[in-house]
């Protein structure tokens, strides 16, 4: 099945020299502190924490519309501490999400209205079936599927989910194109 081009508004979207294509709508809490490695894309209305921690992004991933990526934390005595969050390479992150994971491996797909609980890791080549809410602290293992509320195992992914994902991912960056501008007369 062959990806539909995604028209944007070049106007709308920032593009990187690395090929990142962000859009203005989105709100990114210190940029500083965030690492695009490249050819990501990241949707309206997205809102990246990088003010709380270091948060890493892999190359090719897709952050859909509407979800929120912040770093997770832990409660002490003391006051609340923040850790890095790092994103692996090809991951699919739908609207709508909202991810708090200490680590999402590479070849992930989160799908729509997700939580994913503070201080999980999901390993590589993983999936999160559409409004699941992972308990903090879950580990979600390679070639698995996760569903519910609570999140727990619904499924197995076949051993080829790392090239599906690389695909997928690549194809949809390669048919997210920018508008065709008309010629004024």
């Amino acid at each position: 099945m062959e990806q539909e081009d995604v028209f944007f508004s070049k106007s709308e979207y920032i593009e990187t020299a690395s090929g990142n294509k962000v859009s203005r709508k989105s709100v990114l809490c210190g940029s500083q502190n965030i690492v695009l490695n490249g050819k990501t894309i990241i949707k309206a209305d997205c809102i990246i924490r990088g003010d709380l921690a270091n948060i890493r992004i892999g190359r090719l991933c897709v952050i859909d519309s509407g979800s929120v990526i912040r770093p997770p934390f832990k409660k002490f005595s003391k006051g609340v501490a923040f850790f890095p969050l790092h994103i692996g390479d090809h991951v699919f992150i739908e609207e709508g999400s909202v991810v708090a994971a200490a680590k999402v491996g590479s070849f992930v797909h989160i799908g729509k209205n997700c939580v994913i609980g503070r201080r999980s890791v999901l390993k590589d080549c993983c999936k999160i079936l559409d409004g699941t809410v992972l308990a903090p602290e879950t580990v979600v293992p390679p070639f698995t599927v996760f569903g519910g509320s609570p999140g727990r195992c619904v499924g197995e992914l076949p051993e080829c989910t790392q090239e599906v994902m690389a695909d997928a991912t690549r194809s949809y960056y390669q048919h997210f194109i920018a508008s065709p501008v008309k010629a004024k007369k």
